[in-house]
């Protein structure tokens, strides 16, 4: 069949061979905000399981800005080199290398997830050395028991745009395809975007129009220093039940579009640690696809392209998405966690023919033999066992 999951799609200068995107994932295992093998072998699997774009996690253009103190960073020249080993690695497979590029403002200086979360009880120094201060819009903390961040003098706020102009240029160097800037999830930028954490009498805060300006500025200078052949994204929290609504995120995508956003990312929630909410203004829960709403409204009502995620699991979930027009490319999360070899399970059940083209040689020979093999065997992501027909129980 023809897939649109498995049809090309050009962003700039740059080709996707598929529509199927890594979705940025964080795995808190830095020193300092170095990478490691570590990163090279998560990255790389995706990259040879067929993924088109695959997107390196949340990376801070700030020391201040790490969420944790195992954060990448690219604050520093010294990140890049390794960083190219990675990105040539992707490429060899025919896989565009991406990177987000973010800030956490007021919720830096956590512990990992697997380790509370909440804040950390004795500060640190900064990765790399130093006092490590919280920043944010103003001094309001992420939750009452957290620690109050200080606000952001303008000459601040200038400097962090900077340092995001100055981290693009880092990750052209690096070998990065795409950068995605990250203004969702209760972050700085999305803290600037809220009326609930923005509480600036400046030209930062206060109407919606200041409330952007900080999105709209990081925005354009990153667009300034990122080669103009190279896509630009923007994750972004479509809605986040603490006053950002739909219709503001269309107004955002419309001003991002025009000083050189080519995709937003359309997430939800993470303001408060109520963390992500559900398709629709108001709604909670998390269904197939919660999110792909947004990235629907924000596609036609801003006419940009979006990238959906959330709960994106199956293939023929993906493929719908992208017929009906909702969006343009669908981000792939734990499911890639999961299953890193998604795509060439996508294309099997989709039916793509040639099926394994999307993948190394030394994979691809192996599968389509076995899938020509006179005895069928069907893959054992496609049921629970040899003997069980049907799908099998979720475990609980």
């Amino acid at each position: 069949m023809d897939s649109l999951l498995f049809t090309p799609i050009e962003l700039r200068g740059i080709r996707l061979k598929n529509r199927i995107v890594l979705s940025p994932m964080l795995t808190y295992s830095c020193v300092d905000g170095n990478l490691s093998d570590w990163h090279l072998v998560h990255l790389g699997k995706y990259a040879a399981g067929g993924t088109g774009l695959v997107f390196m996690e949340s990376t801070k253009v700030d020391p201040r800005g790490c969420t944790t103190p195992a954060d990448p960073g690219l604050w520093d020249d010294r990140f890049i080199a390794p960083m190219r080993r990675i990105t040539a690695f992707i490429k060899q497979f025919g896989a565009v290398p991406g990177i987000q590029l973010s800030h956490s403002g007021r919720k830096s200086r956590h512990a990992r997830p697997w380790e509370g979360r909440g804040p950390l009880d004795i500060v640190p120094d900064l990765p790399g050395g130093g006092p490590w201060e919280l920043v944010a819009p103003s001094a309001v903390p992420h939750e009452p028991d957290h620690p109050v961040p200080s606000a952001l003098t303008r000459e601040g706020i200038r400097e962090l745009v900077q340092a995001w102009g100055k981290a693009a240029v880092r990750a052209d160097k690096a070998g990065f395809e795409v950068v995605e800037i990250h203004a969702a999830h209760g972050y700085l930028i999305h803290q600037f975007l809220s009326p609930a954490a923005n509480r600036r009498e400046d030209e930062y805060g206060g109407s919606l129009e200041n409330r952007m300006r900080f999105a709209v500025e990081v925005a354009t200078e990153t667009r300034r220093c990122w080669p103009e052949h190279k896509p630009l994204f923007m994750r972004i929290s479509a809605i986040d039940s603490a006053g950002w609504e739909i219709e503001h995120s269309v107004e955002l995508a419309k001003r991002l579009k025009a000083v050189g956003v080519d995709v937003v990312d359309c997430s939800s929630g993470g303001l408060a640690d109520m963390n992500h909410v559900a398709g629709t203004s108001g709604a909670t829960g998390y269904g197939y696809g919660y999110q792909v709403p947004h990235a629907e409204r924000i596609r036609r009502e801003a006419d940009v392209m979006t990238m959906a995620v959330g709960h994106i699991v199956h293939a023929d979930q993906a493929e719908a998405i992208l017929r009906d027009g909702r969006a343009d490319l669908v981000a792939i999360g734990r499911e890639m966690l999961h299953n890193p070899n998604w795509p060439i399970d996508a294309a099997q059940k989709l039916g793509v023919k040639p099926g394994f083209d999307q993948i190394p040689s030394a994979y691809g020979y192996w599968l389509e033999k076995r899938a020509r093999a006179r005895v069928a065997v069907q893959p054992s992501t496609w049921r629970a066992g040899i003997d069980a027909p049907g799908e099998r129980r979720p475990s609980r």
